[in-house]
């Protein structure tokens, strides 16, 4: 069954802009488990423009369900995973100062670099998953690193999806059909939403998990957080 996470970057952004702790971001994080969210989300950034390192030590012992930290994995974000004990850890090649995620990692060019930044991290008993594109080539060597999971980029499929469903589902039909053959985990995030989320889980429904942060505190402003996490999980329940 796939396990809805919860981004709340948006959440630490709105806070940002004003200064001071509202809305609160450990409430967030609480409120949103509480309405039945089976995991939560942050991506904190080197400049700290939303998530902050110390808001992830603040959330930590607060929350029961899995902590999914993704990121970078400069030695600063490879110390907070583990402090943290997250856990999952996802792997993201942004630069800094980089808006938001819009590539997955090139995992035959970055190999060794990504061979030894998993071995450090399930060691500490970190589940890993790796940020990547739909190419088959690109899973191939995602399984060769050591990956417990790969995050497929849906960005490509959410932008073609009002045009052609089945076009734009596709390419990460292939790429999830061979995760799984290598036994690798499927996650999937960026773009998701209620408008094209049931239908991708319909198509792949052993997605491990998804994590949707943007569109959802979106539609919240609208529906309350309570209801608007009710919806997405309707989405992805069978």
């Amino acid at each position: 069954m796939t396990r809805l996470s919860v981004n709340i970057n948006k959440i630490a952004t709105l806070r940002n802009s004003r200064g001071g702790q509202t809305p609160s971001v450990l409430d967030a994080a609480i409120n949103c488990e509480k309405f039945g969210a089976e995991g939560i989300t942050v991506h904190p950034r080197p400049d700290e423009r939303h998530i902050t390192r110390q808001d992830v030590y603040d959330i930590k012992p607060h929350i029961t369900t899995e902590f999914n930290i993704e990121g970078y994995p400069s030695e600063d974000f490879i110390k907070l995973v583990t402090d943290v004990k997250a856990t999952q850890a996802t792997l993201v090649p942004d630069q800094p100062g980089q808006l938001t995620s819009d590539h997955g990692w090139d995992t035959i060019k970055h190999h060794d670099f990504l061979v030894d930044v998993i071995a450090r991290l399930k060691a500490e008993g970190i589940r890993t998953s790796i940020f990547v594109d739909p190419d088959v080539h690109i899973i191939e060597a995602a399984a060769k690193i050591g990956a417990d999971r790969i995050e497929l980029y849906t960005e490509p499929y959410a932008t073609m999806y009002p045009e052609d469903p089945d076009k734009a589902i596709a390419p990460f039909i292939k790429a999830a059909e061979l995760a799984r053959q290598l036994h690798l985990g499927i996650n999937a995030g960026h773009d998701l939403s209620l408008k094209n989320l049931k239908f991708l889980i319909d198509k792949i429904p052993y997605i491990d998990e998804v994590s949707i942060g943007h569109a959802l505190i979106s539609d919240a402003l609208y529906l309350g957080l309570k209801n608007t996490i009710h919806e997405y999980l309707d989405c992805i329940r069978p």
